[in-house]
């Protein structure tokens, strides 16, 4: 018997590192799962007032993924205009949405992006972020992107995978190109 047919029990994903796709590689996931009839939620910790591409392609998934949008934005860069203060209402926030969402017993895959980087930050504590991941019924699938993952986490995960960043435009001083990098 393979082991896809042995077990209706979730995992824990963790994709990490410096380099571009934690994100890109989670919804690959939700395609996945959304093309075998699973429920998706995805809920964003730190990304929050750019407009980029992938909230016009997510709402086309509607009513299969439901994305929330909680965070206030990159941390620390030039247009962020929120004191520290702000950031850490809005992690918590998207925290408490993940355990609603959790509760309502509706998904069968939930997405963190970049909660481990918003635990990095000193948004929220990992101490809360474990007890999501030890507490979460069997059959509910996590997944949790951002760089700098806890190694407590990566020790809970099922899977993780490093994104290790080799070569970036942004180093030859092209910007944010639409499309690939929003």
């Amino acid at each position: 018997m393979d082991k896809e047919n042995d077990t209706n029990d979730g995992i824990v994903i963790v994709y990490t590192g410096n380099g571009k796709g934690k994100t890109t590689a989670s919804l690959g996931v939700a395609l996945r799962a959304i093309g075998h009839g699973l429920k998706v939620c995805m809920v964003q910790f730190i990304k929050g007032e750019w407009h980029y591409g992938e909230l016009n392609s997510l709402k086309k998934l509607e009513p299969d993924l439901e994305l929330i949008v909680a965070g206030k934005g990159f941390i620390g860069i030039i247009d962020d205009d929120h004191a520290f203060e702000e950031h850490v209402r809005a992690a918590e926030t998207a925290l408490d949405i993940v355990e609603q969402k959790i509760s309502l017993d509706k998904y069968d895959v939930i997405i963190l992006d970049e909660i481990n980087y918003a635990v990095h930050l000193g948004l929220l504590q990992l101490g809360d972020v474990m007890r999501i991941i030890q507490n979460r019924p069997k059959r509910l699938s996590l997944i949790l992107t951002g760089n700098h993952a806890c190694e407590e986490i990566i020790l809970l995960a099922d899977l993780v995978t490093e994104m290790k960043e080799i070569k970036h435009p942004y180093k030859k001083g092209f910007k944010a190109k639409r499309g690939i990098d929003f």
